[in-house]
C-alpha cells in the first residue's frame, strides 16, 4: 500500500494538492457562478423595468392622442383643428425625445447593474 509523505508543514501532498485545487479552481468557479446568478437576476429585473416604462409611455401617448382627437372633434372650424393638430405634433415630438432619453438612461443603468456582480470587490 502506498503512503503519502507529509512535508514539514504537517500536510500530506494529497491534502496540499486538494487545497490548491479548491483555492485556484473550485472557489473561483463558485464565485463566478454566484456572480452570474446575481447578474441574471439584475438582467431580469432591469428588463422588466424597461418593459414597464415602455408600456407606461405608450399608454400616456395613446391618452394624449385621444385627447387631441377629442379636441379636434369639438373644434369650431378648420383653423382650430390645424392649431390642435400642430400643438399635438409639437408636444409629441418633445415627449418622444424625453421618453427616448428616459429609456436610454434606464438601459444604461440596467447595464451597469448587470455587470456589477462581476466587478472585483475592494
Amino acid at each position: 500500500m502506498a503512503t503519502t509523505k507529509k512535508p514539514s508543514g504537517g500536510k500530506s501532498t494529497a491534502d496540499t494538492v486538494k487545497d490548491t485545487i479548491e483555492e485556484h479552481v473550485i472557489d473561483p468557479a463558485k464565485k463566478a457562478g454566484a456572480a452570474m446568478r446575481a447578474s441574471g437576476a439584475k438582467i431580469a429585473q432591469g428588463g422588466a423595468g424597461v418593459s414597464t416604462k415602455l408600456i407606461d409611455q405608450a399608454e400616456a401617448n395613446a391618452k394624449d392622442a385621444f385627447a387631441a382627437m377629442r379636441a379636434a372633434a369639438k373644434a369650431k372650424d378648420m383653423t382650430e383643428v390645424l392649431k390642435i393638430q400642430g400643438d399635438y405634433i409639437r408636444e409629441q415630438g418633445a415627449r418622444a425625445m424625453a421618453q427616448a432619453r428616459e429609456i436610454g438612461e434606464l438601459i444604461t443603468q440596467f447595464g451597469r447593474d448587470a455587470v456589477e456582480p462581476f466587478k472585483p470587490k475592494d
